[in-house]
């Protein structure tokens, strides 16, 4: 039975794992079919279309996907929904801050969805404004440490471009800098032959919140449901753990 038990294990894991990639798909496809709408449907003047095309390449989106959704949010082919784009804030278990930024195309749907979440989870959603001042708007270009360069080399690239920090973190380089900035930055790196992974403005914690193994297992589980709604498209959290913490995290995945 060992062997069967084994399988079904596997077959689940695999179908959490395409259920995600499934997920993250949708969400970088919308991504590119807003920056169309937004900015029109052509990469080389619409930066912010060239990094969501980018992201979606790095994680594997079929070019076809990718072209339908520019032609859908440049109105050179139907059926593009309108979205709109509204941040939740709230606290998860622990005390940890939450922004939900959601991409929707219907309004009551996406606060259903992100107010069950956070009730189901032991969290609660709060009023504008009241977790918002807790993370700081920045542009965040992120680096895989496969592409052979160190962290001096990324700095050299990029310092006279505007980037203010590269932070070594896990198998990546994290640069930041203004988000005025970023596209500055993003074309530094290119000029300079380094690939990037993606390259877009983010929330990042001002200060954090340290939890324990089981906290960081209540937080993560909040983190799960949000991203069972199809309308929730970033989450930001200021939760942190210690190395120990992580490992005992990360040896139950």
């Amino acid at each position: 039975m060992s062997g069967h038990s084994k399988w079904a294990t596997t077959k689940h894991k695999k179908a959490a794992i395409d259920a995600k990639r499934g997920k993250l798909f949708a969400r970088l496809i919308k991504n590119i079919e807003v920056a169309a709408r937004t900015g029109g449907g052509d990469p080389a003047g619409n930066p912010t279309l060239y990094d969501a095309i980018q992201k979606a390449k790095k994680n594997s989106v079929p070019a076809d996907n990718i072209d339908r959704a520019v032609k859908r949010g440049s109105g050179a082919e139907g059926g593009g929904a309108q979205y709109e784009t509204i941040m939740y804030e709230g606290y998860g278990p622990g005390g940890v801050a939450f922004l939900v930024e959601c991409l929707t195309d219907n309004r009551n749907r996406a606060a259903s969805d992100v107010r069950l979440a956070f009730t189901r989870s032991g969290g609660n959603l709060a009023d504008p404004g009241s977790v918002s001042y807790l993370f700081t708007r920045r542009g965040i270009i992120e680096v895989p440490a496969s592409s052979g360069v160190d962290e001096d080399t990324i700095m050299e690239a990029v310092l006279d471009a505007g980037a203010e920090d590269v932070e070594p973190a896990g198998d990546e380089f994290v640069i930041s800098c203004d988000p005025g900035d970023l596209v500055q930055v993003r074309t530094a790196l290119q000029k300079a032959g380094i690939d990037y992974d993606s390259a877009e403005a983010q929330f990042v914690p001002s200060t954090e919140v340290e939890l324990d193994l089981e906290g960081v297992q209540k937080a993560t589980r909040l983190v799960d449901a949000l991203e069972d709604s199809d309308d929730v498209q970033n989450i930001y959290q200021n939760m942190t753990m210690s190395d120990e913490v992580r490992a005992a995290f990360d040896s139950e995945e």
